[in-house]
């Protein structure tokens, strides 16, 4: 059984980079300013550059899930729990787990992303919170 691909590769660096600055950054073309849903380093649509750019963390739920079965083990003691796609201000939608709103969720809610600090991991992970 082959081992498992690095979480850090080359074209994910730049948002790994960013988080441990306390940043989040995403991947974005530097000719037609698309938002680009996976790091690449040339852009999908118009095949320019990438860079990371920051993002502001503020956004609007577009769907969330609620998890009853604990199927990572860093969350297994927060079941249940809301894993949210939250549509950020910017344009670019954006998974992660959804703090202190339990089973008050909604889509259209707004909420901020925080790094946080996931038990065993080197890395932070997106978790966001209600803005009210």
């Amino acid at each position: 059984m082959p081992p498992p691909a690095p979480l850090i590769d080359a074209d994910s660096a730049g948002f790994w980079e960013a988080t441990r600055e306390g940043r989040i950054a995403l991947c974005r073309c530097t000719a037609c300013r698309a938002w680009i849903p996976r790091p690449m380093v040339r852009c999908s649509r118009c095949a320019e550059p990438t860079t990371f750019e920051n993002v502001s963390g503020l956004g609007t739920i577009y769907s969330y899930i609620v998890v009853h079965h604990p199927s990572v083990p860093a969350f297994a003691a927060d079941v249940p729990y809301v894993v949210a796609l939250v549509e950020l201000d910017e344009g670019p939608r954006l998974p992660g787990i959804l703090r202190d709103a339990g089973a008050s969720a909604r889509i259209g809610e707004r909420v901020r992303a925080e790094l946080a600090e996931v038990p065993g991991a080197e890395e932070r992970a997106i978790v966001f919170r209600p803005t009210a």
